[in-house]
């Protein structure tokens, strides 16, 4: 079922013309109801935690959980995604060179504990900013290309601190009516990337077919969203 996508690939250069152009039908005006309705089990009773977002773009989900006390470091290619994030949030920022990574500025709010890193996903590490004590994944794995699912994965357990609570959203349809981007990505997939360190616990899966999908030719859509923690050595 992957071949139909198997070579699909999408250059960044893609991504920021898609912002630049508005054509961000991805982006979702308010929290991600995944995140709301798992988001005691990420949390797990803790305080104060460090999240991740991958591939961020303007998610209003990191004011959300800043707003809780939450710390949240996001990565994002597109610039005016993040200005975008920050402007339309009313909120102040300054703006840094990374000297770790060549070309690569660094967003900050003046306000709230929210640091996002305008650079190549890939150029990213836990030298920059350590691990991460919870991670939301929606429209990350799902965007980058098939064929660098297994580099992504390697970077995301390199990010995952012990305690480590990874919120993963994928999306269940039919390949061969649909190119990607978003790309289908089975549960047997998520399993072949991280099974082997973390332990995997589906928790939700719900029919998120809309009129947006059958206009991309799709019969069904499931989405599904997982809980991954590293294994306890």
């Amino acid at each position: 079922m992957l071949a139909p996508q198997a070579d699909r690939v999408m250059v960044l250069r893609e991504w920021e013309e898609r912002w630049q152009e508005d054509r961000t039908g991805f982006h979702l005006p308010h929290v991600h109801k995944m995140l709301e309705n798992n988001i005691d089990k990420v949390l797990a009773g803790r305080t104060g935690v460090r999240f991740f977002f991958p591939l961020c773009g303007k998610a209003v989900d990191m004011k959300w959980l800043a707003d809780m006390g939450h710390s949240v470091v996001g990565v994002e290619i597109a610039e005016k995604a993040i200005q975008q994030f920050f402007e339309e949030n009313n909120m102040t920022y300054s703006v840094e060179p990374v000297a770790a990574i060549p070309g690569a500025k660094v967003y900050k709010s003046s306000e709230k504990n929210i640091s996002l890193y305008q650079c190549d996903l890939y150029n990213f590490s836990s030298s920059i900013e350590g691990q991460f004590g919870a991670i939301w994944d929606r429209g990350s794995l799902v965007a980058i290309n098939p064929r660098d699912r297994e580099k992504y994965a390697a970077l995301i357990i390199s990010l995952m601190a012990s305690d480590c609570r990874y919120l993963l959203d994928t999306l269940l349809y039919n390949p061969n009516l649909y190119n990607g981007p978003p790309f289908y990505v089975p549960d047997e997939q998520v399993i072949g990337l991280f099974g082997e360190s973390c332990d995997i616990e589906l928790l939700q899966s719900v029919d998120s077919l809309t009129d947006r999908h059958r206009g991309w030719g799709l019969d069904y859509l499931t989405e599904n969203v997982h809980l991954i923690t590293p294994k306890s050595s």
